[in-house]
């Protein structure tokens, strides 16, 4: 499903297609939606919750949470506590090396229009919702496998709503086309589905959580 969604909004992109008026659609509502509330309070907001989807502090909350995983693998004996930690940094390095080709090879331009400069890789997919998604997802993923099942249900909603809050805050902010973050999601829920089939189901937990 993820993957078909991708498929298909990739190739609108690349040909122009008709789906693109969604993106128009949604970028004029929006405008009215900020018009007519003229908040500053969700303006703030929604640059705020885009910022959530930056390198910092969406990377060292991945490291943050592959360390604390480990920690807790390790203290609990695991045999292959390490893992976390490697799967962290691995993510760090996957994050660039999925989203800068496909910038640079749809250089499609922003919500403005303006054409691309030499330097610039294009708006799709979405960078900021793409490191958010991979960050906190694989975080909470690891960390997922060493706690209780009310504990891990309370990390997956938190990771969800955080991953949904930045490409909302992107969108309303006209940092981002829609279809942009939607791309991110589907390739971030992707990645995390991998993931999740490669990690073991769950690491024991530490003799004293």
């Amino acid at each position: 499903m993820l993957g078909g969604v991708l498929v298909l909004v990739s190739w609108q992109v690349a040909v122009d297609g008709p789906l693109l008026g969604l993106d128009r659609w949604a970028r004029h509502t929006v405008r009215e939606s900020r018009h007519e509330l003229h908040s500053t309070l969700l303006n703030h907001l929604g640059k705020a919750l885009s910022d959530l989807g930056s390198s910092v502090p969406a990377i060292p909350v991945l490291l943050a949470g592959g360390a604390l995983a480990g920690w807790r693998s390790h203290r609990a004996g695991a045999p292959r506590w390490w893992r976390p930690v490697v799967t962290t940094v691995l993510t760090a390095v996957l994050i660039p090396l999925l989203v800068v080709p496909a910038k640079a090879w749809f250089a499609r331009p922003g919500p403005f229009g303006v054409p691309l400069a030499p330097d610039q890789w294009g708006w799709y997919p979405s960078g900021h919702t793409a490191t958010a998604a991979l960050s906190y997802g694989v975080a909470v993923l690891l960390l997922a496998r060493t706690v209780g099942a009310a504990a891990r249900r309370r990390l997956y909603a938190a990771a969800a709503l955080l991953v949904a809050g930045v490409g909302l805050g992107l969108v309303w902010s006209d940092y981002h086309w829609l279809l942009d973050v939607v791309a991110s999601w589907c390739l971030g829920g992707l990645v995390l589905w991998a993931f999740a089939r490669w990690l073991p189901p769950r690491w024991p937990r530490g003799r004293n959580s």
